[in-house]
């Protein structure tokens, strides 16, 4: 039995979500889904030039998972890019420290560690929820969908 997949620390989140190659009929365009775990890989070994050993550490993986997620994340932007397929940013298994959510029914207060959590309290089932940080960038986040 495999082992459950262990949530992966984002600090990222991007303002566009979803990218569409130019000229070609949208009925025609397959979509390539990058998990925001994979995309948070890219920005850190990518962008920011962090070892591999010091990314793993940042998202709370080891440096083989860490290898896994940065390739699998390179091959679906790839594909996308070769074949002209649209690439839709979003799910995935992690976990972050810019946002709690609290419950105003059951008032209990969780870290969001899947999409759903944004809507519904994991606790209870509440719909009745609400970011509990008043920081610019939750607000932002919590209203994108």
């Amino acid at each position: 039995m495999a082992r459950p997949k262990k949530f992966r620390r984002v600090e990222f989140f991007p303002d566009v979500t979803y990218f569409i190659p130019w000229g070609k009929p949208k009925c025609e365009i397959e979509e390539t889904v990058l998990n925001i775990e994979e995309l948070e890989a890219m920005r850190l070994r990518d962008i920011e030039k962090l070892t591999q050993e010091e990314c793993a550490e940042k998202m709370n993986v080891s440096r083989q998972t860490f290898q896994n997620i940065i390739d699998s994340a390179r091959e679906k932007v790839s594909k996308a890019l070769v074949d002209g397929r649209s690439i839709r940013i979003g799910g995935g298994y992690y976990t972050t420290k810019h946002c709690k959510f609290r419950c105003l029914d059951c008032n209990s207060i969780y870290q969001v560690n899947f999409e759903r959590d944004k809507y519904s309290c994991p606790t209870c089932g509440s719909k009745n929820v609400i970011c509990s940080k008043k920081a610019e960038f939750c607000r932002r986040w919590c209203e994108r969908e």
